[in-house]
């Protein structure tokens, strides 16, 4: 699909990383995502050392809205219409940081932690390390649930589930790599997917043949 970088706005549920972002510009208000918002845990965040482990993962405080219609529109040939694309300007080194920025935004504004995959193309998030010290079986159940944010590899996207709003951190991996990484996360986000990165490496790899 055709991409011009512009200033950042996630038009759905949040406007691009906030003031502290790595890109430096203020967010206005998200458009709110209809749905009633109840009192829950917070998201998993980066682990802390030491035993126990907690039985589920940890959730931010946000609503768990169910998603709408919207979140799976289709053409008249019934096949699903290509996810709505954001792409917010991000060095590789504060990639993850605006991931994270952008995550918070749309939780904020009514998006369900269940309806969100982050992906990362270098380094795996840390909850991702984390929950994978315990075995890939277990780590790989919990996305099943559907009830939590899932933290990925673009490496292993194959494995995901399709979620509503899918966003990439383009914090490592080679151009190879990455062009593989945008198309199968764009077929995985059902409505919206979101893109941290430089935005020429991002037009280049998508102007090469990796178009979303």
């Amino acid at each position: 699909m055709p991409l011009i970088p512009e200033e950042p706005q996630i038009h759905e549920s949040a406007q691009g990383p906030r003031a502290t972002a790595a890109a430096g510009r203020p967010a206005s208000t998200p458009r709110p995502v209809p749905g009633p918002r109840s009192a829950a845990t917070p998201r998993p965040g980066r682990p802390v050392p030491g035993p126990p482990r907690p039985k589920a993962p940890v959730q931010r405080t946000h609503a768990d809205a169910a998603p709408t219609p919207a979140d799976a529109p289709e053409n008249r040939s019934g096949q699903r219409s290509a996810p709505q694309l954001q792409l917010i300007p991000a060095t590789v080194d504060g990639a993850l940081d605006a991931a994270e920025e952008a995550l918070d935004l749309l939780l904020e504004s009514g998006r369900a932690p269940g309806e969100v995959l982050l992906l990362t193309t270098g380094d795996p998030h840390p909850w991702a390390t984390h929950e994978l010290s315990f075995g890939e079986a277990a780590y790989w159940a919990q996305q099943d649930t559907g009830d939590d944010v899932f933290f990925a590899q673009a490496a292993a996207v194959e494995r995901a589930n399709a979620r509503p709003v899918v966003i990439v951190a383009l914090n490592g991996g080679d151009d190879a790599s990455v062009a593989e990484a945008l198309p199968s996360a764009s077929a995985r986000a059902q409505a919206l997917l979101v893109v941290c990165g430089d935005p020429q490496r991002v037009t280049s790899l998508l102007g090469a043949g990796a178009g979303v």
